[in-house]
């Protein structure tokens, strides 16, 4: 076996870049033949207490339990989104949103849609250090206490608070290390309703025309919200005498393939509407003109007196073309002779 002190294994010159390693301590009497032996140290400041609940959980794997570390590490506010985590560790954002994901399987990570007033929404997430034994959160070294909000805390057990002790180890137990939406408001959070206040959705045929989309292509699925901003664009067409199934046959012609997402389906169906209207009926009604006259107004039949030739005339006693030119070149031929 090796000495343990001995530096046969280190380079004769060492690179500038990179620093020596500290000779290992002696080994105590008391040590085991195999395994890691721990050198303790008693931190007093920057330090983080971890539980073996988390440090050996068998259900996650390494990355999943080193960014639980480094998540409850981290003061309330710091992003923990797989972008802000790519940017601090050499893993991939596949790799960091799979262990992500590990921790909320487990239950230490927890995404909640909270209800800011105004019809405003924040998504908040929430740390556990250990998921199930907790009920309240408080901002690390802030010294004041804050209710969790109730749709965070439905996935706890509620247990009585333990007394808070003195010292840096009585850290709360769930911190909540993203948020947001910052908002003060003046009352305290915990006078807030736990369940959502019931909201009055639009109804109408403009309504259903948009809520059915999705099912002639399922990438137009279309959120309340988007519903009632398209709504008024759709009765537009209505008040144009255009019928539902015209609309949606304008709306879903020539999509991208299958293949291809619409990303925002919302934008995408507004511009349709806008750009493809219809313009409005006519009030009057549509009048047909024609040129051809009308039997009852034409010239009854009569005959020639000179050829007995079928004309049509008002006058029963007029002559045919021909015969009205025979009688002008008689006419003219008893004038010259006349005149001689």
């Amino acid at each position: 076996m090796a000495d343990p002190q001995s530096n046969a294994a280190l380079p004769a010159h060492p690179s500038p870049e990179r620093q020596s390693p500290p000779a290992p301590p002696a080994l105590p009497p008391d040590a085991p033949r195999a395994g890691v032996l721990h050198v303790r140290h008693r931190h007093t400041e920057r330090y983080t207490v971890v539980g073996n609940h988390l440090a050996q959980q068998p259900r996650l794997s390494a990355t999943a339990i080193g960014i639980g570390v480094h998540i409850q590490s981290l003061p309330d506010g710091a992003s923990v989104t797989i972008k802000a985590l790519t940017l601090r560790f050499r893993e991939g954002e596949v790799t960091i949103g799979r262990a992500l994901r590990e921790l909320e399987e487990a239950g230490y990570l927890v995404r909640r849609r909270v209800p800011l007033g105004g019809g405003r929404i924040a998504t908040r997430t929430f740390f556990l250090d250990h998921p199930g034994d907790v009920v309240r959160a408080s901002a690390r070294g802030g010294g004041s206490r804050a209710a969790v909000p109730a749709m965070a805390v439905a996935m706890a057990r509620p247990e009585p608070e333990p007394p808070s002790a003195s010292g840096p180890v009585a850290a709360p137990a769930v911190a909540v290390v993203e948020e947001a939406v910052e908002v003060s408001a003046p009352t305290p959070v915990r006078t807030r309703s736990a369940a959502l206040e019931p909201v009055t959705a639009p109804t109408g045929p403009a309504v259903d025309l948009l809520a059915r989309l999705r099912l002639a292509d399922t990438r137009l699925l279309l959120s309340e919200r988007d519903v009632q901003r398209l709504v008024p664009a759709v009765e537009t067409w209505f008040a144009r005498a255009a019928t539902p199934d015209q609309i949606i046959r304008t709306l879903i012609a020539g999509l991208p393939p299958e293949t291809d997402p619409i990303r925002h389906p919302a934008s995408f169906l507004e511009y349709r509407l806008t750009a493809l209207l219809p313009p409005p009926l006519p009030t009057a009604p549509l009048r047909t003109v024609t040129t051809a006259t009308p039997a009852a107004q034409r010239a009854p039949l009569v005959t020639c007196d000179g050829c007995e030739r079928a004309i049509r005339t008002h006058d029963p006693r007029a002559l045919c073309r021909d015969c009205r030119e025979r009688q002008d070149r008689r006419r003219e031929g008893r004038a010259v002779h006349s005149a001689a």
